[in-house]
């Protein structure tokens, strides 16, 4: 407990000397560094808040304590215990808080991100699953305001995706969504099911934080670049002329397209941002493969090979895995709320970092 507090008493003088240098004309006057210290100042400001509070409560308590063994105004006594009752249970409420804010920041939770999704075993109504976790994730956006871009996608006959890859462009994107990575499974009767049979497939989904310029360096040399005709459905004008590009990164044999754009500069634009998002998640994965003992019951473990939820049809029923969540909601969950399932992957996440943070 003294470790917490020496760690806050640490973290409140450091904010102060930003509040001081932030203050100082000098360095008012250089732009740059005043950016610096203000988006330190802002990481900040929520922790000093809590512990602010924290401080106030316990202050508060001392002085009911006072209240409530003097003698006098019998009412007033017992209004110091109802107060001192109240202000005690708050406590542990507040120091979980500060906790939760004192724990590592993961380094890439205000990106945006890259979503791709692939159905896998279940053959066409595998495909129309992956167009169902692709609304579900657009619905969900649009729910929170954010931008959806599509990078690439192979579609079947009947509106199903064999793959589906998608930007999804927000500052705090990825905290929400970094915990789908997986594979997904569905349970119903496909539409092209004639006995009415419950059919179980599935679809696996990644998601990556967008990297920035100076996140990778890519080296031109390092690059194949090939132009081809979109294979848009129904001969519309992406198939006229080769706008389609894809880009073989050499060294790692990582390779992208993008063709939803007409045109071929754009398409080259997008693919070179995604290449970028793919080479820095392949080095997260090897950091996270190095990490794999230690971070083994964590929630956001990124395992796309590992089962996390079951979507059942029949019975309005989603089940995460990894915490041990049903919701008989599936058919709003399907239609973008998400919000109750990631904000209790959230909580687990948060809880097994604590747990190891303490140890």
């Amino acid at each position: 407990m003294m470790e917490l507090w020496k760690k806050l008493d640490e973290v409140e003088r450091t904010f102060n000397e930003i509040e001081a240098r932030m203050a100082d004309a000098a360095i008012a006057s250089n732009p740059s560094e005043m950016q610096v210290l203000g988006k330190k100042h802002v990481e900040l400001t929520p922790l000093m808040n809590a512990y602010n509070e924290y401080k106030r409560v316990n202050r508060e308590i001392g002085e009911s304590r006072v209240l409530a063994s003097e003698e006098g105004d019998e009412a007033m006594r017992e209004m110091a215990r109802e107060e001192l009752a109240s202000l005690e249970e708050r406590l542990p409420e507040i120091e979980r808080g500060i906790r939760v804010l004192l724990l590592p920041k993961d380094k890439n939770d205000d990106k945006s991100v890259v979503i791709e999704i692939r159905g896998g075993t279940g053959g066409e109504e595998a495909a129309l699953f992956a167009a169902n976790l692709f609304r579900m994730y657009t619905r969900y956006a649009e729910f929170k305001g954010w931008r959806v871009e599509v990078l690439d996608a192979n579609e079947t006959g009947i509106g199903g995706y064999k793959e589906i890859v998608f930007r999804v462009e927000a500052s705090g994107a990825y905290s929400k969504l970094k915990y789908e990575s997986g594979v997904h499974r569905v349970q119903r009767v496909p539409v092209t099911e004639a006995s009415g049979r419950v059919h179980t497939s599935a679809a696996t989904v990644a998601v990556l934080p967008e990297a920035e310029d100076v996140d990778v360096d890519i080296r031109t040399e390092d690059l194949k670049i090939d132009t081809y005709r979109s294979g848009g459905a129904g001969g519309q004008h992406v198939n006229m002329t080769d706008s389609a590009v894809r880009i073989t990164h050499i060294p790692s044999g990582v390779v992208v397209t993008c063709q939803d754009e007409r045109s071929q500069i754009k398409n080259r634009a997008k693919a070179m941002q995604f290449l970028r998002t793919k080479l820095y998640d392949l080095e997260l994965r090897k950091q996270h493969d190095a990490m794999a003992a230690e971070r083994k019951g964590q929630v956001g473990s990124g395992d796309r090979s590992e089962r996390i939820r079951t979507y059942n049809f029949p019975q309005n029923r989603v089940t995460d895995h990894r915490i041990g969540l049903t919701l008989h909601k599936l058919d709003q969950i399907v239609e973008g709320d998400l919000g109750e399932l990631i904000e209790a992957l959230s909580m687990a996440d948060q809880a097994e970092r604590m747990k190891n943070f303490a140890a």
